[in-house]
């Protein structure tokens, strides 16, 4: 099973989306992102997206600047529009949304500067100056929740979410539906914090997940999900007899899963879903500068490496089961839910 793949430059029309709108390449071209919360260090979805950019940068010798790359960072929903207005007073040649949350900013600001150049992550903005970016998040999702169940030692797993919505609910989806695949009588705690950077609320929500028996717990949740590894590695220091495990989301978490116990490294990370965020957008950024822009919704899934989950610290019989499975939802035997029942 491969870790990570090259994104497949194939275009899924989503349905109802205007076909693609081209517009000539620039001699000068540079780009921007606003994140959505939790910054670009929040070790998930806004940093996936801002490596990307910076590679792009840095491979086609860039400056973090106006004149290249940048990023601003929002704290609040309320930043969203502001930081907008400060790219374009910029002159960035493509502006990215970075989270479904920023959908309402980009679809207003883009018809306000109808000759300016928007992308947005994880949402469809059908206008004819916004390019979107998407993920099939269930179908990674399906694969961790297969991982869980074939691997945990209570039959409780847990489900932590950041913000309740379509993008969420995939994760929540395709986690369920694969670990009832295994078991279909899996016990799965689910809970929602309300937000993508409230690390406490995550640490609370596992320290009760955790105390009822869930030895597994897979959260989408952005910065929040720190507060779970973070909640896991305490408990596992207190008892080293405890088998808990974290599934990382967006990008390999496997570093935030690391404790040492009675001095040895013990690894928390069970696997992590990864979201070729970074990839998508440092390619969609080089096909603009060389092509122009082009609209239109962009879908990646298992098929073409935009989702997938790593190898981490599963066994190979567990290993052995992803790729079986991996494979019936590649050619299409198995057809992912997208939202919880």
């Amino acid at each position: 099973m491969k870790k990570l793949l090259k994104l497949s430059a194939v275009a899924l029309m989503a349905a109802g989306v205007a076909l693609p709108t081209m517009v000539a390449a620039q001699e000068e071209f540079s780009a921007i992102m606003i994140t959505d919360i939790g910054g670009v260090d929040d070790k998930s979805f806004n940093q996936s997206a801002w490596e990307g950019l910076t590679a792009w940068g840095e491979e086609h010798g860039k400056e973090r600047g106006v004149s290249g790359y940048d990023y601003l960072q929002s704290n609040s929903d309320s930043d969203f529009v502001t930081n907008i207005n400060t790219a374009l007073s910029s002159n960035f040649d493509i502006i990215f949304g970075i989270g479904f949350k920023l959908e309402p900013a980009i679809n207003d600001m883009a018809q306000q500067y109808p000759d300016r150049h928007f992308a947005i992550v994880d949402a469809v903005v059908d206008q004819p100056n916004v390019a979107s970016l998407n993920f099939k998040d269930h179908e990674a999702a399906f694969l961790a929740g297969v991982a869980a169940a074939l691997t945990t030692e209570t039959d409780h797993l847990g489900f932590v979410g950041g913000v309740e919505g379509v993008v969420i609910d995939r994760f929540e989806a395709g986690f369920v539906a694969g670990a009832e695949a295994i078991n279909p009588d899996i016990e799965i705690s689910v809970e929602y914090a309300g937000s993508f950077g409230d690390a406490s609320r995550g640490k609370q929500i596992a320290a009760a997940m955790y105390a009822n028996d869930a030895d597994i717990i897979f959260h989408a949740s952005g910065d929040t999900g720190n507060g779970v590894f973070s909640e896991a590695k305490d408990l596992v220091t207190n008892d080293p007899s405890r088998n808990l495990w974290v599934i990382g989301v967006d990008r390999d978490q496997a570093e935030e899963g690391i404790v040492t116990v009675d001095g040895e490294e013990r690894h928390l990370t069970l696997t992590s879903t990864l979201k070729q965020v970074g990839d998508a957008v440092k390619q969609f950024a080089e096909q603009t500068e060389a092509d122009g822009f082009t609209s239109g919704n962009t879908v990646y899934g298992l098929a073409d490496g935009g989702v997938e989950l790593t190898e981490g610290q599963l066994t190979e019989e567990v290993k052995e089961a992803i790729e079986d499975y991996r494979q019936q939802i590649v050619n299409g035997e198995i057809e992912v839910p997208e939202t919880p029942e």
